[in-house]
């Protein structure tokens, strides 16, 4: 039987190992655009970088809210979902930092300094993604 995570469990969950997350933004002419992303929490934002030109990059200006899905693919299956709205920032300190500390978790310590200062160019953002809605549930399969 599926049960519903508490506010810790949720959190360990999507912090756990390299899980991306799948954010969907909406297009232009209303039609949604869902793609991958990798993202570190930081208390109830979920915090990634994107273009400035990108689709979900345009969209998250436009709109200023989000949606964004985790889950664990193996049996007994769980996922985190999560609505809310967005806070945009170009500070390239702000954007090296938390670049970095992305880099970190999804290629290790020795590469955070790189994926950091890539991603602080001329045209990326920092977007912070506010759980304000948060549906998160564990073994979906019904055994644990």
């Amino acid at each position: 039987m599926p049960r519903t995570m508490d506010d810790a469990e949720w959190r360990a969950f999507v912090s756990e190992g390299t899980r991306t997350g799948k954010l969907a933004t909406t297009r232009h002419d209303g039609r949604p655009h869902v793609v991958p992303i990798w993202f570190v929490l930081d208390r109830d934002d979920f915090v990634f970088n994107t273009g400035a030109h990108s689709i979900k990059g345009r969209s998250l200006a436009r709109n200023g809210i989000a949606a964004l899905c985790v889950d664990d693919e193996r049996p007994p299956y769980g996922f985190v979902s999560v609505t809310g709205t967005v806070t945009i920032t170009t500070d390239p300190d702000d954007v090296s930092r938390w670049a970095a500390a992305i880099g970190a978790r999804y290629m290790g310590p020795d590469r955070a300094a790189e994926f950091g200062e890539r991603n602080a160019a001329e045209g990326e953002l920092l977007v912070r993604l506010h759980a304000d809605h948060v549906l998160a549930q564990a073994d979906i399969a019904g055994y644990e």
